[in-house]
């Protein structure tokens, strides 16, 4: 488990990675809701790419090289998975709030990194949903 998570600032400076969204699993009714969100004039042009059913072995910075909209229509079994990459940590804190408000369900989140940009997409989507796992298990207090 990756053990060098750090909290997020609130500053415009911008974050690692190509400006994007990359959005795993999901049924095609709430990708609909997910591209509208972003849509929203606070986002200046961001692509938002969508995985398929055999995008788990592609690596995370080659799903973010594609273009805006790709996937949209194609169905994926992966977990529900939101993956900034390229975003100012204010808009990651809008993103995050405002994907609240939409009654979507639950995704897990992450910023891309020099590490995982390496990743495939089943191998951080797993990642991130062990450290989901193990930061729900920690005692509260």
């Amino acid at each position: 488990m990756n053990q060098s998570l750090k909290k997020v600032g609130a500053s415009h400076q911008k974050m690692f990675g190509p400006r994007g969204i990359l959005v795993c699993g999901f049924s095609a009714e709430d990708r609909a809701a997910i591209l509208k969100m972003f849509a929203d004039k606070k986002f200046k042009k961001i692509s938002v790419v969508f995985t398929g059913e055999k995008d788990g072995e592609t690596l995370v910075k080659n799903m973010l090289s594609r273009e805006h909209q790709t996937g949209m229509a194609e169905s994926c079994n992966l977990m529900p998975a939101i993956v900034m990459s390229g975003l100012t940590e204010k808009e990651l804190h809008y993103t995050m709030a405002t994907f609240k408000k939409t009654g979507l369900p639950r995704p897990l989140w992450a910023t891309l990194t020099p590490t995982s940009q390496n990743w495939t997409v089943a191998a951080l989507v797993d990642e991130l949903n062990g450290e989901r796992l193990h930061f729900e298990q920690q005692p509260s207090g």
